[in-house]
């Protein structure tokens, strides 16, 4: 299983960055698919997720209305459109894969919900 993110980088508060994921190694319409961050000093979290079940997207309250997720079964990638980016959006981002076919653990706060994740983008919002 290989999930390799890239597109992060820096912006100031209210700017935008596209990232992208390349999946490879497992059928992606088996799990539910998405991104989940690490900002210092905290937990992971999951912050949006595609479900595999039904297709439908799912955010954290906190970035909902500003990051748009989607997959692309014919490139294998998932991507991530963050808008009007804030300091606390600051973090790692990871893209990941959950245990379930759909999103009903992404947002639970436990680790063990995404079975697989790759190296990170660090994503910088600062003025």
């Amino acid at each position: 299983v290989q999930l390799q993110a890239s597109g992060g980088g820096s912006v100031q508060p209210g700017g935008s960055l596209a990232l992208s994921c390349e999946a490879s190694g497992f059928v992606l319409n088996h799990w539910a698919l998405g991104w989940i961050r690490q900002a210092p000093g905290k937990e992971r979290e999951g912050v949006a997720c595609v479900s595999s079940h039904d297709g439908s997207t799912h955010y954290a309250d906190s970035v909902k209305g500003r990051f748009t997720i989607s997959k692309d079964y014919a490139k294998n990638t998932i991507d991530l459109q963050m808008n009007s980016l804030k300091p606390e959006d600051t973090a790692v981002y990871y893209c990941a894969r959950d245990i379930l076919i759909d999103c009903s653990t992404w947002f639970s706060g436990d680790e063990d919900a995404f079975s697989d994740w790759g190296r990170g983008t660090q994503v910088t919002v600062s003025s």
